[in-house]
């Protein structure tokens, strides 16, 4: 481990989840064999967007059966990834906050490498990025979903001048106190949420940094190739244009 109990890196894990009863069972096991080891206090938070199927019914019961402190945010419709995300942020307990997607396509064990350049270099937010040198991706997108998310990244870069090489990839940490006056003022719902997220971070004087991370392609991706990718595109011109 790259901490100690006395780094401050107690840790609220989220995992934004939607339609997940498939494979969510598997994530939180893993996450919590993880966790276990952790040389400081950790906590898990899932926040089910609306599923319509046992997502939350699942994660209550294998999140007590962990031993460990955890909570599922539930109750409400779907409303999409970036609204689950600011929820589940929002509500966490400790010092660092690290957002996993639920497949675990980027491995748990990578957030080393995120709290090691976060204390290293005293960075508020570290982005996981399947774009830098160094960066393994074990099982890749599909060849219009490579592209497609390649396109996305320079038009993002373009319009808002963020420099980082890979905005969209779901594994990210944070220093909680820091973000949180951000997340309370950001209001795009969908898959753009970090771009808006780390544009609001950078204007409000946090540091970002990105860090290459093992990334593998997970079946059953919940975003709609042409139906999202176009509302990607108008939250990210209405970013820019700051409505």
């Amino acid at each position: 481990m790259p901490i100690g109990a006395d780094d401050a890196g107690d840790l609220s894990v989220v995992i934004p989840a939607y339609n997940e009863s498939t494979r969510i069972a598997g994530t939180l096991r893993s996450l919590a064999v993880y966790l276990d080891g952790w040389p400081a206090a950790a906590e898990m938070i899932v926040v089910d967007d609306g599923s319509t199927d046992d997502t939350a019914v699942i994660s209550r019961r294998i999140l007590a059966s962990t031993g460990m402190p955890y909570r599922v945010l539930t109750g409400r419709n779907n409303r999409g990834k970036g609204f689950s995300v600011r929820e589940g942020a929002l509500a966490a307990r400790h010092a660092w906050t690290l957002i996993t997607d639920a497949d675990l396509s980027t491995p748990i064990s990578e957030v080393e490498k995120l709290f090691a350049v976060a204390h290293r270099r005293n960075v508020d937010i570290v982005a996981g990025s399947r774009g830098l040198p160094g960066s393994r991706i074990g099982v890749p997108q599909g060849w219009i979903r490579r592209n497609m998310g390649r396109s996305f990244n320079r038009i993002v870069r373009l319009l808002t001048g963020l420099p980082l090489k890979d905005t969209q990839c779901g594994f990210k940490l944070w220093r909680s106190a820091a973000l949180r006056p951000i997340l309370e003022r950001l209001h795009v719902d969908g898959f753009a949420w970090d771009v808006e997220m780390l544009i609001a971070a950078r204007r409000g004087g946090l540091s970002v940094e990105e860090v290459p991370v093992e990334w593998n392609n997970a079946a059953g991706s919940k975003v709609a190739i042409v139906t999202d990718s176009l509302r990607m595109l108008w939250d990210v011109v209405r970013i820019r244009l700051g409505r």
